[in-house]
């Protein structure tokens, strides 16, 4: 069976042009949802227990399945391992084909290697911390995942390749989160103001 899944992030946002895209390609069972947020999707969760060996999925675009590379990544590979095919019309990703399994298998080691490559970055700041003098020690109240998360969103805000709203997501955290942190360890962040985490 082909699933397609169209997704706008506000009710007033229209879906025509994803669904009739999804229909052309012979979709048989459209799920639809207008939601804003990425982590509650009624409508995706529940087609996800719907899918069989078998099945395809098809989105219009990638971004409309996910707003992350790593959410991206985890979902397919998740289809992949129950034998179901996906298919993003836009980016012409189609699992069912060899080049198509390639370019996704660049997208995995991409994925891969931009969490590499933040926990390098983490790595090298808590070092020229301690060369300055800073044991590196945890700040109160945070515990050691926390403190990990906040050295992250550190060296990535200052790097200034990424908004707040993209380091958020990329460690799993809201953006007034990655404020906190960054207030936490001293970093100016434009005169915005925000409490300290209390975990």
């Amino acid at each position: 069976m082909i699933f397609g899944y169209a997704r706008v992030s506000t009710a007033d946002q229209q879906l025509h042009l994803q669904t009739d895209a999804l229909q052309a390609y012979g979709c048989d069972e459209i799920a639809q949802e207008k939601v804003s947020s990425v982590k509650e999707r009624p409508a995706l969760q529940h087609l996800l227990t719907r899918l069989r060996v078998g099945d395809t999925l098809v989105v219009w675009k990638l971004d409309r399945l996910g707003r992350s590379l790593k959410d991206l990544v985890t979902l397919v590979t998740g289809f992949q391992e129950r034998g179901v095919q996906f298919i993003s019309l836009q980016d012409h990703l189609d699992t069912t084909t060899a080049q198509g399994r390639l370019m996704f298998n660049l997208f995995a080691s991409l994925a891969e290697f931009e969490r590499d490559i933040i926990r390098e970055r983490t790595k090298a700041g808590l070092t020229a911390a301690r060369a300055r003098g800073r044991q590196g020690g945890r700040p109160k109240g945070l515990s050691k995942e926390a403190l990990s998360k906040a050295q992250a969103a550190k060296t990535l805000y200052l790097q200034q390749d990424k908004t707040v709203a993209e380091i958020g997501q990329l460690l799993g955290v809201g953006r007034a989160t990655i404020y906190r942190y960054l207030l936490l360890l001293g970093v100016p962040t434009g005169g915005r103001v925000a409490t300290l985490p209390s975990v």
